[in-house]
């Protein structure tokens, strides 16, 4: 007997053991290894797969060693399937039948007439039917759905897992999140827990629970993509979860779960160019979800908190041009009078960097934290004002109905070879501003086709209010600030375009 042979009695031993115990992973790693195999642990072996469906025949159900996570992504699945329910709902629509003549009621002429001719075709109801999912969110009966499942719906059914079905009534509902409450007469419901959206990373795990084309408890598992998506143009308010979890017609007000059981965001859209999945789809984040579905339910709408400020976004020549770093936070090129904001003292320019300490990413997530927040709230803005950092405290107003009218008016043909070349503009006149007063600036009548100014995005019927950050208050001024620009130097414009003010850097050709 070799010297390794004493060595290789307890490895047959152990591989023995191993075999009884069917590993048959185990078992490859122990007969394939070296004398060092018999003192450390093969990789392999750490993994702790499942065994082959070989061995898995020959060991019998009893003794199958199943993937630790199945446990995890089972009980998952049968607590949210729990509070997941089916959702149609169906509205009575006219439809006309034929041409109506006008003649035949009139009683001459129906003389003219045989029995089926003079026969008045009349509109004809039909009901169009839609389907959708909702969370069971109360032990008593309220449902957190899409408001476009149940948008001008004359009738609404509720199915439970159970398989009972009741009528529901809506709370109310937000198209601007598109999120809605209903509410059925039921008790001791399963209430699936709320998760905190904030805290999602990007790979996170998930599942996606359902009614995709009807078919009921659907389950679905991905991983979150993307936190964060706006200006998708589905609505008004977008901080939407991206997430490859399949999601179908039918998933819409479905529940996306993590692997904790909890709810972390409402099932609302999908990016496809078939009607099916794509692996895009968007879910509304529990956050926003449940601070809107609080507000239906207490106020019957949701009230929205507001700063009064116009917002835009930062390009790399907007950063230059108010000394930022980089392009993110939200300018600020209008402050509405007697607002929020207004009454701390923010001013055009100021870039907004960070809300109550979380970093801005964009104006559509400033709008969207500040909507969240609740009016009479004070927060801390940071801003970036003439390339220095400050804090400064406000308290959030309540969103007026109409924002525009909400919104101030003040100040805001040049020819020469500098950034505005090709613009020509004309005096205001005697127009009256939103606020009855005559408006300051200047009105843009013809631009340049390819011009500076063109390719920067001004169009005819902009008014100009400042240029480059001096007020413009006729045409006087205009001409006199254009003769003062250097024709290698970049121009920072305000303008009023519709009810917005913005800022616009146009670049010298």
């Amino acid at each position: 007997m070799s010297s390794d042979q004493p060595r290789l009695v307890p490895i047959i031993r152990y591989a023995l053991d191993r075999w009884k115990q069917r590993s048959f992973i185990g078992l490859l790693a122990l007969l394939l290894g070296t004398a060092q195999c018999s003192r450390e642990q093969s990789p392999l072996e750490r993994l702790s797969p499942e065994p082959t469906a070989h061995a898995a025949a020959q060991a019998g159900p009893s003794q199958i060693v199943s993937f630790p996570g199945n446990e995890t992504f089972i009980s998952v699945a049968k607590l949210a399937k729990a509070s997941v329910v089916n959702i149609s709902s169906s509205q009575k629509t006219a439809q006309g039948e034929g041409f109506q003549n006008p003649f035949f009621n009139d009683p001459f002429f129906r003389r003219f007439f045989g029995e089926e001719e003079r026969r008045i075709p009349v509109p004809k109801e039909r009901r169009e039917q839609g389907l959708g999912s909702g969370v069971i969110v109360s032990a008593d009966g309220h449902i957190v759905t899409n408001n476009h499942v149940v948008e001008k719906a004359d009738e609404i059914k509720v199915l439970l897992p159970d398989k009972r079905t009741f009528k529901a009534k809506v709370i109310g509902s937000d198209p601007k999140t598109d999120v809605a409450v209903i509410k059925i007469e039921a008790n001791n419901l399963p209430v699936l827990s709320w998760g905190d959206s904030a805290q999602l990373q990007v790979g996170e795990l998930v599942l996606a629970v359902g009614n995709p084309f009807g078919l009921n408890q659907t389950v679905t598992m991905g991983i979150i993509s993307a936190v964060g998506r706006a200006n998708m143009g589905i609505v008004d308010y977008e901080d939407f979860i991206q997430t490859d979890a399949a999601i179908n017609p039918g998933n819409s007000g479905g529940a996306l779960v993590n692997l904790r059981g909890e709810l972390i965001g409402i099932n609302s859209a999908i990016f496809s160019r078939t009607g099916g999945n794509m692996g895009i789809g968007f879910a509304i984040p529990s956050n926003m979800a449940k601070s809107v579905m609080n507000s239906l339910i207490k106020y019957g709408k949701v009230v929205r908190g507001w700063l009064g400020v116009s917002i835009q976004e930062i390009n790399a020549d907007l950063a230059k041009e108010f000394g930022a770093t980089d392009t993110q936070g939200a300018l600020v090129a209008d402050v509405m009078e007697e607002s929020p904001a207004a009454k701390a003292k923010l001013q055009r320019g100021d870039i907004i960097t960070a809300y109550n300490g979380t970093p801005i990413k964009d104006p559509g997530h400033l709008r969207s934290m500040v909507a969240d927040t609740a009016p009479d709230t004070t927060v801390t803005v940071t801003i970036l004002r003439e390339k220095h950092t400050k804090d400064v405290k406000l308290t959030v107003g309540e969103l007026p109905k109409d924002p525009a009218k909400a919104s101030r008016s003040e100040p805001g043909s040049g020819h020469g070879e500098h950034a505005l070349e090709g613009v020509t503009v004309e005096p205001l006149g005697d127009r009256q501003g939103r606020q009855g007063r005559k408006e300051a600036g200047v009105a843009v009548s013809e631009i340049e086709p390819d011009s500076a100014a063109d390719q920067a995005g001004l169009k005819v019927g902009d008014i100009i209010r400042e240029v480059n950050r001096k007020p413009v208050r006729n045409l006087q001024d205009f001409e006199r600030l254009v003769n003062e620009l250097d024709p290698k130097s970049r121009v920072l414009l305000l303008i009023t375009r519709g009810n917005a003010t913005v800022f616009l850097s146009v670049n010298p050709k």
